[in-house]
C-alpha cells in the first residue's frame, strides 16, 4: 500500500504529539522550569562567601589558615545537598511532613534548654549578663542550631495550615496561627536570640498577608503585638543584655573600645576604609589584625567592605537583589496557597536576614546574631537558607498540574 503525504502528516503529527506530552510531564518539564537564574546567583553568593570567609579567617590559625575555610566548604556541600532535597520531593507532601517536622524543631529547641551548649560570643550579639547565649544542640562531634530552622518550620506549618482553612481565615484560625508562630518564638527568644526573633516575627506577618488574612484581623493582630512589647518593657521581660543592645543602638557616638559599640564602630571604620574600590582582597588592618571579634560570623559585611569596597558592596547587595526577585516570580506564578506562602516566607526570611546583618554591620538596626545568608560563616544558617531556596525552586518546578 503507498505511503500517501496524508499518512506521513498523520504520523509526524502524532511523534509531535508524543514529544510534546513528553516535554510536559518529563524531564524536559523540569528543565524547562528550573530556575537558573535564581541557582547561579544563589551559587555566586555561596561562592563569594567562601572567599570572604578564608580573607576574615586566614591569619587565626597562622599554622593552619584553611582550618575556617575548609569547613565552610563543607557546609555548602551539605547545603546544596539540602536544596536538592528540599527542591526534589514534591512541595504538596510537606501536607504530611510539615506539623511532625514543627513538632521537631519545637522539641529541639526545648533540648537546648536542657542539654544546650553556651557559647561566650562577646560585644553585643546576643549574649546574656554572663556573656553565654544557649544556642547550640550538641549531636556527637557537631553543634546543631534549631533556631536556625525554626522560621522554616513555622512557614511550612503555617502554609500546610492555610492550604486546609483558606477559605475560612477567622479569628480563630488567626490565634491558631499566631499560637502556632508564637511556641517557637518564644523559646528562641529565651535563649536569648532577639535577632531569629525578630525574623521570625516579621516571616510570621509576611506570611499571614500572603495567606490572604483580613486587613482587620491584621491591624487587630499588629496593635496586639505593639501592646506585648510595650508590656515586655514595663515588666522587665527584656534582660539587661537586650536592654544594652537597644541603649548602644539610640546612643552611637561611644567610640571607647571597651564600649558596647565596639564592633560597631570598628565595622564602619572598616567600611569606610574601604572606598570606592577597596584596599584589595586579603588586605585590610582591621580584618588582618582581627580587630572585630568573630568578624567572620556576624560582621562579614565589615571585611567585604574594607576589602572590596563599594563596588564589592553593591554586587553582593544586587545578587541578593537577584535572588529575591527571582522568589517573588515564583511566589506569584505558585499554583496554589501553600506555595505562595512557601516562597513568600523564603522571600521574607533571606530579605530580612540581609536587611538586618548589613544593617547592624552599618549602625542602622541593633547589633544582633544575625548571619549574612549564604556568606557567614556557619553551619546551621547555611543549610537553613540553602533549603529556603530548594523549597522555592520545588514550588516553580511544579507550578503547572503536569497530571493534566
Amino acid at each position: 500500500m503507498p505511503v500517501t503525504w496524508r499518512v506521513v502528516a498523520v504520523h509526524l503529527l502524532e511523534r509531535g504529539a508524543v514529544r510534546a506530552r513528553r516535554e510536559e510531564h518529563g524531564v524536559f518539564a523540569i528543565l524547562r522550569r528550573l530556575d537558573i537564574v535564581l541557582l547561579c546567583a544563589t551559587a555566586a553568593v555561596a561562592c563569594f562567601g567562601v572567599v570572604m570567609v578564608y580573607s576574615a579567617t586566614r591569619t587565626y590559625y597562622p599554622l593552619e589558615p584553611t582550618y575556617f575555610v575548609k569547613r565552610q566548604v563543607i557546609y555548602l556541600a551539605l547545603g546544596v545537598v539540602f536544596l536538592v532535597l528540599c527542591a526534589t520531593i514534591d512541595y504538596r507532601r510537606l501536607e504530611h511532613l510539615a506539623y511532625p517536622l514543627y513538632g521537631a524543631i519545637v522539641a529541639s529547641l526545648l533540648a537546648v534548654k536542657v542539654i544546650g551548649k553556651s557559647d561566650a560570643i562577646g560585644y553585643g550579639t546576643g549574649a546574656t549578663s554572663s556573656g553565654q547565649t544557649q544556642r547550640w544542640l550538641p549531636l556527637g562531634p557537631v553543634h546543631f542550631q534549631p533556631s536556625e530552622f525554626g522560621v522554616l518550620a513555622v512557614v511550612a506549618a503555617l502554609a500546610c495550615f492555610v492550604q486546609h482553612h483558606e477559605h475560612e481565615l477567622t479569628f480563630k484560625r488567626l490565634v491558631q496561627m499566631l499560637v502556632m508562630a508564637g511556641v517557637p518564638m518564644l523559646l528562641i527568644f529565651k535563649q536569648p536570640d532577639v535577632g531569629t526573633t525578630f525574623v521570625l516575627a516579621i516571616t510570621l506577618i509576611g506570611s499571614l498577608v500572603f495567606a490572604g488574612v483580613r486587613l482587620r484581623l491584621l491591624a487587630l493582630m499588629l496593635v496586639g503585638v505593639v501592646g506585648v512589647v510595650i508590656a515586655g518593657f514595663v515588666l522587665h521581660v527584656l534582660g539587661g543584655s537586650q536592654i544594652s543592645r537597644l541603649t548602644c543602638f539610640l546612643h552611637q557616638t561611644q567610640k571607647s573600645a571597651s564600649g558596647c559599640n565596639y564592633q560597631l564602630f570598628l565595622s564602619r571604620e572598616a567600611i569606610g576604609a574601604g572606598g570606592l574600590k577597596g584596599v584589595g582582597l586579603f588586605h585590610g588592618t582591621v580584618t588582618n589584625l582581627q580587630y572585630i571579634p568573630e568578624q567572620y560570623a556576624d560582621f562579614i559585611f565589615s571585611a567585604i567592605g574594607e576589602q572590596t569596597g563599594f563596588v564589592g558592596s553593591a554586587v553582593l547587595l544586587g545578587l541578593y537583589a537577584v535572588i529575591s526577585l527571582r522568589m517573588v516570580r515564583a511566589m506569584q506564578t505558585a499554583r496554589d496557597a501553600m506555595g505562595r506562602i512557601l516562597c513568600g516566607g523564603a522571600l521574607i526570611f533571606l530579605v530580612v536576614s540581609v536587611f538586618q546583618n548589613v544593617g547592624m554591620n552599618i549602625g542602622l538596626m541593633p547589633i544582633t546574631g544575625i548571619p549574612l545568608p549564604f556568606v557567614s560563616y556557619g553551619g546551621s544558617a547555611m543549610l537553613a537558607f540553602f533549603a529556603a531556596v530548594g523549597l522555592v525552586v520545588n514550588v516553580e518546578l511544579r507550578r503547572v498540574r503536569l497530571g493534566r
